[in-house]
Order: C-alpha cells, then structure tokens, then sequence
C-alpha cells in the first residue's frame, strides 16, 4: 500500500458514459486533495454561467482586460458553489495549496487582484465550487466502473478548449470515449 498520504492528488478523473449523476456525466475533474477522509477536486471542462469579469466586479475588483474579463468560469463541482477556486502555475499565494509541483488551488482574493493588474499568474482557471467524496467513496467510484483516472498535464488543464477536454484526457491514456457504450453489465 502506498504511505503517499495523497495518492490521486493531481490526477484527472474522467468521467466514463455510464456515470449517469448530472453533477458529473461527462465531466474530468482535477483531484486537489485526497487523503483517508475522503477526497476534493475542481471540474475543468464544465462552463457556470459567469465570466471572470461578472465575479471581479461582484468582488468590486476592477480591470481593463477585456480577454480576462471574458474568461469563463467554470462550475467546479456541487460543493460550496458560492466559494471561488483558482487553479494556476507559479508561487502560492496567500491561501494557497500545492496540488503538484508548480500547480497550486488558491481560495485568496489576492491571486485574482494580481491577474486584475496583469501581475497573476501565467495560466488559471477559475471555478465557482467544487467535488468532495467522503472517506472511501471515490475508491467506491472507481471500482464501480464511474470514473478512469490520468495523470494531469498543464497542457490538458490550461490549452486544451472546455469542450474538448474530456475526449483529450481519456485520449491520453488510448480510450475513445465515443466507442463506449453508456451502461455497465458484471458478468
């Protein structure tokens, strides 16, 4: 057994056609912590109804970047969607966890002042929310034929468009999701 206290920590999980829950179906989300209590991740490749300029002036955080302001925010899951979440490269910020070297989920006001003035970082997503498991349940998940797992990769988070994304990560490790069939059977 691995002592890795975070063992799906940076890893992608893909949601495979016959996970029929509405808050995942076709969904890849970004494991930010896991540990015996269970686990947290952001979805990567689901737009919320916000752009990034909506939430900077509901935060009265001000910028004349048009491109920044038309950044779509993503809806990173169920849980707490009210909370902001910004997954990007460089240094922590203030609030900040370290998913992988160089990959950081920052919850701090700081990180998107910073992007407002041109000085953030040089890649982020920004989620409105995000997906918890208990202790256990997604080990549960990934027997029960729900979820394939990959290795993140800054290019699948940061360049590949929201839509392509799920394909693009199953592709990664030789699966066309299009060729499966959205039921599961045990023999």
């Amino acid at each position: 057994m691995s002592t890795d206290p975070t063992p799906l920590a940076n890893q992608l999980l893909i949601a495979l056609p016959t996970l029929h829950d509405p808050n995942f179906a076709r969904t890849v989300a970004l494991i930010c912590q896991h540990d015996s209590e269970g686990a947290m991740g952001i979805v990567v490749n689901r737009r919320s109804e916000y752009t990034l300029g909506e939430v900077l002036r509901q935060m009265g955080i001000e910028t004349g970047d048009e491109a920044l302001q038309a950044q779509p925010v993503l809806a990173g899951g169920p849980v707490h969607p009210e909370r902001g979440f910004v997954l990007h490269d460089g240094g922590p910020w203030d609030s900040s966890l370290e998913i992988a070297d160089g990959l950081y989920l920052t919850t701090s006001r700081d990180v998107l002042e910073a992007m407002a003035r041109g000085e953030g970082p040089a890649h982020a997503l920004i989620a409105l929310g995000c997906a918890g498991w208990g202790a256990g349940q997604l080990e549960h998940e990934l027997t029960e034929d729900s979820w394939l797992t990959v290795p993140a990769d800054p290019e699948l988070l940061f360049e590949v468009p929201l839509e392509a994304r799920w394909q693009a990560a199953a592709g990664r490790i030789g699966v066309d999701l299009r060729k499966l069939a959205d039921y599961s059977g045990h023999a």
